[in-house]
């Protein structure tokens, strides 16, 4: 349906998106949850007036703001590709994506803008109590930041409060709360804001446990890895929580993701969860291989967190391509799913109708136009899949999906264990005493940014082909520009993140060194 697009623009467009968001998502999460940590150190100051804790705050703020920087710097960047690779999906859906991101710069970034102001340069200008606020008020406009964020990119997951407008072939926003109060959107934010919580409280316990081996800076260190360790361990909790909850919201509204996730072909009833295993490399749907070398799977338990019974029918990935299995609709009734090449039918027949309906249009033939338009909305749901050409194309990449999902939870479960036990070393006063248990927690530094990474992975790679589900694929969304280009800017971008990053870990490692002052 494509005619004479390069699918190296596509191929590179993608690189560099991908590109900028790692590399921007390197330095979010730190800001979200250190800045409620160091906010709650000030309320200690607030309230007890000793200065260890003004000092305390102080030195965390000071590497809250060098990520800061550079997160708003490469944050502008991807927001600006969106119109320069990305215009055919802005324009098809400039409506809706941009209100989150209108509301993002006007208010939770503007907020977060003038408060860390004073947060930073206030000291001794500001009374305790506004200037205790201002770091609040910063913590709170760094989270909604992220809400804003993250309701956009939930609602490319699952489109939600919009109708499609054939005169000007946009969608366009008929229910603001349903884009806002999807679950899939308050499933995400939820979970994406406290993995950065448990990304933040190691990375403080991580540096704490530093000076501890260093033997400075001693009653700093255990305050913030007692902090630290209750805000990651309470966090952590809630992650498991919240990551149910996206699961479930996956089975429903991103089947071939969970397919993906889980490296399932052949749909089962009272399906088991994958532990540990190791898929069979160059695994196609359609081949006789075992998608397995081994696997260790707990029995039932895909059923019944997909589904909420231990008895469901979880499709696999030759089923959603096939078709033809039972499932109920978001009405409860009871539906036959079609098969890719129904759905692409009915795709193509969508995109003819508004061709035809455009037509009509211009001709001034109201009936006709109301006859396409009545063609158009029937297929409408199937509108994405009528620029696919192979039913294979809505397969993700089912390696980097699995893995990363198994690397995501192990790590997560990982930390809980421990900040349970450093928790409770701390509160006994004997970290100290194990030199082995702070190398840990610094190793556990760059673990945590893996895990953060991996998350981001399973979400956007387990959606492919899709830049909004079924209605919008890649192949669709970019821009008709030179791919020579994006390949270029993409070496750029490349080097300039990685100067950045290095430039960035350099001082934060540089600001450590030098201690609280």
């Amino acid at each position: 349906m494509i005619e004479n697009l390069d699918l190296s623009l596509v191929n590179w467009s993608r690189a560099q998106f991908a590109l900028t968001a790692m590399y921007h998502w390197i330095f979010v999460p730190l800001t979200l949850g250190l800045a409620y940590i160091m906010a709650f150190m000030e309320t200690m100051y607030y309230k007890t007036g000793d200065e260890h804790w003004k000092r305390t705050t102080k030195f965390w703020q000071t590497l809250f703001g060098v990520n800061f920087a550079i997160g708003v710097a490469t944050g502008l960047i991807l927001e600006f590709e969106f119109g320069t690779n990305w215009s055919n999906y802005s324009w098809f859906v400039g409506d809706i994506f941009g209100a989150p991101l209108a509301i993002e710069g006007i208010m939770a970034f503007f907020m977060e803008s003038t408060f860390i102001a004073v947060m930073f340069f206030g000291w001794n200008k500001v009374s305790k109590k506004f200037h205790l606020i201002s770091t609040w008020l910063v913590a709170l406009g760094a989270n909604l930041s992220a809400l804003w964020i993250l309701v956009a990119n939930a609602w490319m997951q699952y489109p939600a409060g919009m109708h499609f407008n054939p005169d000007t072939a946009r969608n366009e926003m008929v229910n603001f709360w349903e884009v806002l109060f999807s679950p899939v959107a308050i499933n995400k934010f939820l979970h994406t804001i406290t993995s950065g919580y448990v990304l933040a409280a190691i990375f403080v316990i991580g540096v704490s446990a530093w000076f501890l081996i260093k033997k400075r800076e001693i009653k700093m260190a255990k305050h913030s890895i007692i902090i630290a360790a209750t805000f990651g361990l309470l966090s952590s909790l809630f992650l498991a929580f919240t990551g149910d909850g996206s699961a479930y919201q996956v089975a429903q509204k991103q089947p071939m993701k969970l397919a993906a996730m889980e490296g399932l072909y052949k749909g089962q009833e009272g399906a088991g969860l994958v532990a540990i295993g190791a898929l069979t490399p160059g695994k196609e749907y359609d081949d006789n291989k075992e998608p397995f070398i081994f696997k260790i799977e707990i029995p039932k338990m895909l059923s019944l967190l997909g589904y909420r019974s231990t008895d469901a029918f979880v499709p696999g990935i030759n089923d959603i391509v096939e078709g033809g299995y039972a499932y109920t609709d978001a009405n409860g009734e009871p539906q036959i799913a079609l098969s890719a090449e129904q759905k692409m039918a009915r795709g193509k027949i969508a995109i003819q109708a508004l061709a035809d309906y455009t037509a009509a249009s211009d001709e001034g033939n109201s009936e006709m136009m109301e006859y396409h338009k009545a063609i158009l909305q029937e297929n409408f749901a199937y509108f994405g899949y009528g620029y696919l050409n192979n039913p294979k194309s809505i397969i993700p990449n089912v390696p980097l999906t699995f893995y990363s999902f198994r690397v995501m939870v192990a790590l997560g479960f990982l930390f809980i264990g421990f900040f349970a036990l450093i928790l409770f070393m701390a509160l006994k006063n004997r970290i100290r005493q194990y030199n082995w248990l702070l190398w840990i927690s610094v190793l556990m530094v760059p673990l945590a940014y893996i895990a953060s990474q991996a998350g981001w992975i399973v979400a956007e790679v387990g959606r492919q082909p899709w830049v909004i589900q079924d209605i919008l694929p890649t192949v669709a969304a970019v821009s008709r520009i030179d791919a020579g280009a994006v390949q270029v800017t993409f070496i750029l971008f490349a080097v300039i993140f990685t100067a950045l990053l290095i430039a960035e870990v350099s001082i934060m490692i540089k600001q450590i060194k030098i201690g609280p002052k």
